[in-house]
């Protein structure tokens, strides 16, 4: 939708496209002005890059925002394009290809002969491979049109390095539990988008829970609200008094919620396994809960036990190494949701474990030295002879039985010559 009216940072914006009745909670709230934007002030409170930027100039920049979902990514792109005299133009990248965009561009290239300045909104810009991001960079480079990308992954994973050179990123943070309260209020008091004709009555306490355990999402949190709400009868005084356990039951597993293929995915299971190299106990059980909750696959969990066993464990504690690989097969055969218990007790016994990681140093030794004297011969004395002809020429001379020859152990040098008197594994 083209906007041509240029407004105050944060009034005076041209009407928000309108939001039928039986539309989400959480998209009929969307905000229609920065005024009513909640969240991300470190970039557009006082002073701020956004407010500079549309302070400043007509003129944005192509932006990359990267945050968790429900933070606010294409509410605020689209209140940026409607404070810029620019056409708005939005796609999603879950339903859009090349041809799409090319029809973008081209769309663009002709409003730009007549002046008028075309913003591109993508939403999921990550789920564009490398193909479709490359048809974008002439048209980025060269100003036919100002990109607004939206992801939820790690851009320097997701987008590619080429187009992401012609962007700024601009990172949105997790919403904190003071700005999902706000938003929840202003939702319940809203008899025009929000719940206030339904006359939802909810304490202090649960709506401080609700607004806890939606993880930074609003609309996670909008969302649990309207199910808690609409699931709750009226009383004899027309009220819906909502109780902590609804709020519970509409959540569901929301709380638990990520993308078990991106990026929080790895945060966890990287919190897991340095919470058990710092032989913490309750913070690995904590992040193993995040990960089983969340619907981390429990083979993977049980991998990286094992891991940990023999990487930081190893043998300053050998029975690590059989607990892990226990719950592993365990975990194997039964699934979830009894699986959770070995897994708990691996946790356990890793965390408790003394840790080392002598076995993993005296492998990289070794290795330093194998790639640099990768062509020494393997001395004739360690050599198999095989045949007569090996024998000839002295393969396995001097070679001592040490089951029969004790001293062979001190006196017998097993490296390449050039490597004799090398240490690698350091008892500690």
């Amino acid at each position: 939708m083209a906007s041509s009216t240029t407004g105050n940072l944060f009034g005076n914006l041209p009407p928000a496209p309108a939001v039928e009745s039986s539309a989400p909670l959480a998209e009929r709230m969307r905000p229609h002005s920065l005024a009513e934007f909640v969240g991300q002030d470190h970039l557009v409170g006082e002073g701020r890059i956004l407010r500079r930027l549309l302070e400043g100039s007509a003129n944005l920049p192509s932006l990359i925002l990267w945050g968790a979902p429900g933070t606010g990514k294409t509410t605020l792109a689209r209140l940026l394009a409607e404070n810029s005299e620019a056409r708005f133009v939005a796609l999603s990248a879950v339903f859009s290809g090349v041809k799409d965009l090319r029809a973008a561009i081209a769309e663009a290239s002709h409003e730009r002969k007549f002046g008028t300045r075309t913003i591109l909104f993508i939403d999921e810009i990550h789920r564009f491979n490398k193909g479709q991001q490359d048809a974008l960079l002439h048209a980025v480079e060269n100003g036919t049109l100002t990109l607004i990308g939206a992801t939820t992954e790690n851009p320097s994973f997701e987008v590619n390095g080429a187009l992401l050179s012609r962007c700024r990123v601009l990172v949105l943070n997790p919403l904190s539990q003071s700005d999902i309260n706000s938003i929840l209020r202003r939702a319940m008091d809203d008899h025009e988008r929000g719940l206030g004709e339904l006359h939802a009555v909810v304490s202090d306490t649960v709506l401080e829970r609700l607004a806890n355990n939606a993880g930074g999402d609003a609309r996670v949190a909008l969302s649990a609200l309207e199910a808690a709400v609409e699931s709750t009868p009226p009383d004899e005084s027309g009220a819906r008094r909502i109780t902590s356990d609804t709020v519970v039951e509409a959540l569901g597993r929301a709380q638990f919620a990520y993308d078990k293929g991106g990026e929080e995915h790895y945060n966890l299971a990287s919190a897991l396994i340095k919470s058990l190299r710092n032989s913490d106990v309750d913070a690995s059980l904590y992040w193993l809960a995040r990960l089983i909750e969340g619907g981390a696959d429990p083979i993977f969990i049980a991998r990286r036990l094992c891991i940990l066993a023999s990487e930081d464990i190893g043998l300053a504690d050998p029975q690590a190494m059989v607990q892990a690989a226990a719950a592993a097969d365990i975990v194997q055969l039964i699934g979830l949701p009894e699986g959770l218990f070995p897994l708990s007790q691996a946790t356990i016994y890793l965390a408790q474990a003394p840790k080392s990681n002598a076995v993993k140093r005296a492998y990289h030794a070794a290795l330093a030295d194998a790639t640099e004297t990768a062509r020494e011969p393997v001395p004739l004395h360690l050599r198999n002879a095989v045949t007569p002809l090996m024998k000839h020429v002295g393969y396995g001379e001097g070679y001592r039985y040490v089951h029969s020859d004790p001293s062979a152990k001190e006196e017998m040098d097993c490296l390449p010559e050039v490597l004799h008197g090398h240490r690698y594994f350091e008892e500690e």
